[in-house]
């Protein structure tokens, strides 16, 4: 996966210390029932469609750039889902990572979902009643996406 400028420049000053970072996720959804899914350069896992937001740039705006950078698919960003701070992770190379993400319901609006870039290895869209295998925060992101509840989760908040 490319790594922002703004994080190797960051990188060059902190090393591998934990650098917080905002995430952002798309819950892509047609009108057929059907979810756009990336398999994954770097794992081959197939998943939602996620990036990170630049400095200065608005969340809707940043997944709008990530969902057509990634899919050549363009979207309209229709309501926040879900705001989750994840736990510390680790690279390869031993960066340290902690995100908070942003989770957001999408329409697609035009284009035919392909590989648009070298982060991933295919793109398309999937039922929703048969989907791959995928993380248990993806189930519940896309859960969150359906769920006719205009008001985002917010993990620890409330009962």
């Amino acid at each position: 996966m490319t790594t922002p400028k703004f994080i190797l420049e960051l990188r060059e000053k902190i090393g591998h210390d934990l650098l917080w970072l905002t995430g952002i996720t798309g819950v892509v959804l047609n009108d057929r029932a059907e979810i756009l899914l990336v398999r994954r350069a770097d794992n081959g896992r197939w998943s939602l469609v996620a990036g990170i937001l630049e400095p200065g740039e608005q969340p809707a705006h940043g997944l709008a750039r990530e969902i057509h950078e990634e899919t050549a698919v363009d979207v309209a960003v229709e309501r926040l889902v879900s705001v989750t701070a994840l736990p510390p992770a680790s690279y390869p190379n031993g960066d340290q990572v902690q995100y908070l993400e942003l989770c957001f319901r999408c329409r697609p609006l035009r284009g035919e979902p392909r590989v648009n870039d070298d982060e991933s290895l295919e793109v398309r869209w999937w039922p929703l009643a048969d989907l791959p295998p995928l993380t248990s925060r993806e189930h519940e992101s896309i859960a969150n996406a359906l769920s006719p509840n205009p008001l985002p989760l917010l993990p620890g908040v409330g009962g």
